[in-house]
């Protein structure tokens, strides 16, 4: 996720004041960054002190790692934060008070949850204020977010629901269409036939979604002509309770995020 963002950053007509210092554990990490010069990549495995190098003087501080690592790293590099950095959290289950409880007081906080289709320019990125961050600092954060995607404030307690629906959706989806194309090879397509058949339908479908600007369900409604083929197959869904599936799948996500949250 942390490329994916760096990517946005790079990106023509960004505009970025100073370089944009990333750190990696390995060189085989680090190698897989973009080549630009913009980019100064520091290897821990090399200098134990990379990540305070990282961060002194920069003002905004993405924490891009496992939720694990997160009180230890930013114990780190506590010391050398400006006063007025913020801290953004792209680590997911960790509240905004385990994050200002581990830095200086001047120091805001403001949580992201983003989504991997930011590589591709196209994430849906909620973001919380922290208590110490001013509406100034959200906005920034927020332009930063906007490079790969769209951008939802939303207050912190919403931020792990918001999880389950944007931040999973993707392997929601991409369930469907593995599931999808299975079907489409038990019905004799071979697999190569199978992934243009439903990639193209899902990726046409949730473009004619955004052009259009109808809802999910009237073009759904458009789609499912009276007594026809596919009024069938979707009363074969729907008598699945796709709805109360959908909802105990988010409430499982849900009580994953706030066990990760509790430590």
């Amino acid at each position: 996720m942390g490329r994916a963002i760096l990517s946005g950053l790079l990106a023509p007509g960004v505009d970025v004041d100073g370089p944009i210092r990333v750190t990696n554990r390995t060189h085989e990490s680090a190698a897989r960054l973009p080549d630009d010069d913009r980019v100064v990549s520091l290897v821990t495995g090399d200098d134990p002190r990379a990540n305070l190098a990282a961060v002194e003087g920069a003002q905004i501080i993405l924490i891009a790692v496992k939720p694990a690592m997160v009180p230890d790293l930013l114990d780190e590099i506590a010391p050398a934060l400006r006063p007025d950095a913020v801290i953004v959290s792209v680590a997911a289950g960790v509240s905004v008070a385990t994050f200002e409880k581990h830095l200086p007081e001047s120091v805001a906080v403001i949580r992201s949850m983003p989504n991997t289709p930011a590589t591709v320019g196209r994430a849906v990125t909620g973001l919380s204020a922290g208590t110490r961050s001013s509406a100034a600092q959200l906005d920034t954060v927020s332009r930063l977010f906007s490079t790969v995607g769209e951008v939802l404030v939303v207050d912190e307690s919403q931020l792990d629901a918001l999880s389950t629906i944007s931040g999973s959706g993707p392997a929601y989806v991409y369930l469907l269409m593995e599931k999808l194309t299975a079907a489409a090879v038990e019905k004799g397509f071979t697999p190569e036939q199978a992934a243009l058949l439903v990639n193209g339908t899902f990726a046409g479908s949730t473009e004619l979604l955004r052009q259009s600007g109808a809802t999910p369900e009237e073009l759904r409604i458009q789609v499912t002509s009276p007594k026809g083929t596919t009024e069938r197959a979707v009363a074969v869904l729907q008598d699945a309770r796709l709805d109360d599936l959908f909802a105990r799948a988010t409430d499982a996500a849900l009580a994953r995020a706030r066990e990760l949250a509790a430590g």
